[in-house]
């Protein structure tokens, strides 16, 4: 059973600590922002939100090039794949303009729309929430990229550009909203072109790496025509694990409006909680990216059953690592929350929510390790559909009865987002197995 480990954890690692990275990033910006007062945490936090949802939408492109190109690669076939990256490329670009104007002439109307009678604060923040956009712009691109070069098998370039973004990131919002290492300060602002900066970099150590380290490999400098049939199939690909992502992220926004209801120390404790869920939801989403690379490649080198084996493994892998990081925050869930917060009653109340999620987390492992199975199969339109049916029609009704009909607090909240994580990583897993593996192919436009 171990036979494959090796494997699993040289492409998982390098995805963890990129992941982690950028989790990390978060907190850290958050952190030093936090010293500009109230108003600026608001703007970040609404900023993060808008960003998330609009990100989570065109996220489905660079989830279709990584599988895509895994199954072309194990196939022997980079010509294909080269020209699905291209293709994808083409489209994403039009997108990143798109996005481009949206920061420039609607961040206003955006902030104001979520605001309401009380967004006076919050457009004190519209330039922030331009440049953000304007980072997403390049940001997206980089994700195209990035699904490209784990679809070849190599995790370890996006980890070594999300450092470098990364901490250029934090190094600038420090020095361009203070003023430091003889920089002028700019406020909020300065951290806004930190995120830019950021992206940039990391988009042009992507056009670096693509263009130039890989053409004498795999002709990454070829002229690509615009091929109908194989943009219909990004589209429609792009679209499905777009909506899907999305109803995710949609959910989450419903289930933090709910939360906020009932008060600035409930609402507290669940960021807290969210902010340490997301050390295993890190580790989770990189062992379900490495599941999308062997899977499609193993479909591509029509070996599926060989594929399903490593998929299994993998499962095995990242859930030991989950009951590690069980244990930890099960036992020590009231002095970690105490690390973000001096608040008596919200490290109280956080420590609880995080003794609930910490062994349920492995559900939420399987959901993204299996789920990652599933799209390097192409199974696409399944997680489309279980997606938005136990998003809106489960996990957001129950949320409202917990918190609305029968009055459990943030507890019941928390036990409605498990409830509906344990469904869904057990809908996938079994969806996963059921599947008829002697038919899996490689997917063609």
């Amino acid at each position: 059973m171990t036979a494959n480990w090796g494997l699993i954890l040289s492409l998982a690692l390098p995805s963890v600590i990129s992941f982690a990275m950028i989790t990390l990033s978060g907190t850290l910006n958050l952190i030093i922002i936090g010293k500009l007062g109230a108003e600026a945490i608001a703007i970040v936090g609404v900023a993060n939100i808008v960003i998330y949802n609009a990100w989570a939408i065109f996220s489905g492109i660079g989830h279709s090039v990584n599988y895509l190109v895994a199954q072309n690669f194990g196939a022997g076939d980079m010509k294909r794949g080269i020209e699905r990256t291209y293709v994808a490329l083409y489209v994403t670009s039009i997108v990143a303009v798109l996005i481009f104007l949206a920061g420039a002439f609607l961040s206003g109307e955006i902030l104001r729309l979520i605001g309401g009678e009380n967004s006076q604060g919050l457009l004190a923040g519209e330039e922030y929430l331009q440049i953000r956009f304007y980072a997403m712009a390049c940001g997206i691109l980089n994700f195209v990229f990035h699904g490209f070069f784990r679809g070849i098998g190599d995790t370890r370039t996006p980890m070594v550009l999300s450092l470098i973004s990364n901490i250029l990131m934090v190094f600038f919002t420090y020095a361009w909203t203070y003023g430091h290492f003889g920089f002028q300060a700019y406020g909020l602002t300065g951290a806004g072109w930190a995120f830019f900066l950021g992206e940039a970099v990391g988009l042009l150590g992507c056009l670096y790496v693509y263009f130039i380290r890989l053409h004498p490999v795999y002709g990454t400098r070829s002229k690509i025509a615009w091929n109908r049939s194989e943009a219909r199939l990004i589209l429609q690909e792009s679209g499905k694990l777009g909506v899907q992502e999305f109803s995710l992220s949609f959910s989450m926004l419903l289930f933090t409006m709910f939360v906020a209801v009932l008060g600035e120390v409930a609402l507290a404790a669940n960021e807290v909680a969210l902010s340490v869920m997301g050390l295993g939801f890190m580790p989770a989403f990189a062992f379900g990216s490495t599941a999308t690379i062997l899977v499609g490649q193993r479909i591509g080198q029509r070996k599926p059953f060989e594929g399903r084996r490593l998929a299994t493994d993998t499962a095995v892998v990242g859930t030991l690592l989950l009951i590690i990081i069980g244990v930890v925050e099960f036992f020590f869930a009231e002095p970690i929350a105490r690390i973000y917060t001096p608040d008596p009653e919200v490290y109280q109340l956080a420590g609880q929510l995080i003794m609930i999620s910490a062994f349920l987390q492995l559900f939420d492992g399987l959901l993204n390790i299996y789920a990652g199975g599933l799209r390097g199969t192409g199974d696409t339109r399944f997680l489309l559909i279980i997606s938005f049916v136990l998003g809106l029609f489960v996990f957001v009704p129950t949320a409202y009865l917990a918190i609305f009909i029968f009055k459990w607090g943030s507890i019941g909240a928390w036990v409605a987002l498990y409830s509906y994580l344990v469904l869904f990583g057990l809908a996938v897993t079994i969806r996963f197995y059921r599947t008829n593996w002697s038919t899996v192919t490689i997917r063609e436009s």
